[in-house]
């Protein structure tokens, strides 16, 4: 490894960035660049690490901050539309961002690239999400770089406006808390800061090719949610509830928040009966596994970290 290896995080104040800074930093790394158009992330990013160098531009736009790729020794794609009510929003923050990185990095002769995709792309989801991040991948595939492209389930962990963090701040604030249907369906939700060593891993060994990282232990989603009560604290009742009902919620709160934290077509999603291909993982990058109580624990009680929330 070599800690003067300039490090470029394309949406690097998101979730995933905001941890793999952290990761980065720990592992010596001393020239990390971030690049995300979110001032309120970015200004977390320059509260906790005084010492990045912060890029508040939209990815989505030429501007001056592609110079940046200039001399970098490895770029980490992380900027996707998580949610959103229009396909609109996907296309100009997924794709579009992508095409203007992807050109800067050939333009600019970058050696590495480690992009972050997310399993839906081999989900039976067809929802927003799921065909921007399908497309986006087939951009990262065609651009002639070298590769890494690393395929994380659920993801959870410090920073977490959405997913499971979003999850336990509702939990703390309803009377009940529902479940849609049955609650039996499979999630293998993955710890962020593992993912993180995975990405690390790979910027020391620029490792390539195509990488399933799935969260190694299958639960039901109500269980799950029972162990996110246990260790957020929460005192909420786990009520079950009809499906629809639940649908018809969500699109009623989409009426009053046009930037909701979770979507109809996240639930759709959500319920859909299917496992991620699990790999040894673990054994590939050599890194060690949290097991997901530990992990559930850290997110939700671990200071100085649990208790801050990113912007939208």
């Amino acid at each position: 490894m070599d800690p003067t290896r300039k490090i470029i995080l394309t949406g690097g104040a998101g979730l995933v960035g905001q941890n793999l800074i952290l990761t980065l930093k720990q592992k010596g790394y001393r020239r990390i660049i971030s690049i995300d158009r979110s001032a309120a992330n970015n200004a977390v990013i320059r509260q906790l690490h005084p010492e990045v160098t912060v890029i508040d531009a939209d990815l989505a736009e030429h501007g001056d901050w592609e110079l940046q790729l200039e001399d970098a020794g490895a770029l980490v794609l992380l900027q996707a539309q998580i949610s959103g009510l229009a396909y609109s929003a996907f296309t100009r923050n997924t794709l579009q961002s992508t095409e203007r990185v992807l050109a800067a990095a050939r333009r600019h002769d970058v050696p590495y690239l480690v992009h972050i995709s997310s399993s839906v792309v081999n989900s039976r989801a067809d929802d927003y999400y799921s065909r921007s991040k399908r497309a986006q991948e087939e951009m990262v595939r065609n651009a002639g770089l070298k590769t890494a492209i690393l395929r994380p389930t659920l993801m959870f962990g410090w920073f977490d406006r959405k997913h499971l963090g979003w999850l336990a701040r509702f939990m703390a604030r309803v009377p009940v808390f529902p479940i849609p249907g049955d609650g039996r369906y499979i999630r293998q939700a993955l710890f962020e800061l593992d993912f993180c060593a995975v990405i690390g891993a790979c910027l020391e060994r620029e490792i390539t090719g195509e990488y399933n990282i799935s969260g190694l232990e299958r639960v039901h989603y109500i269980e799950l949610i029972r162990m996110i009560k246990e260790a957020s604290g929460a005192h909420t009742p786990i009520v079950r509830i009809p499906y629809r009902l639940f649908w018809l919620l969500l699109w009623t709160y989409a009426l009053l928040d046009r930037r909701p934290p979770f979507t109809t077509q996240q639930l759709e999603a959500l319920v859909i009966p299917e496992e991620f291909e699990m790999i040894d993982w673990p054994g590939i990058f050599g890194v060690a596994m949290t097991p997901l109580r530990e992990a559930l624990m850290r997110t939700f009680r671990e200071q100085p970290y649990c208790d801050i929330v990113l912007a939208p």
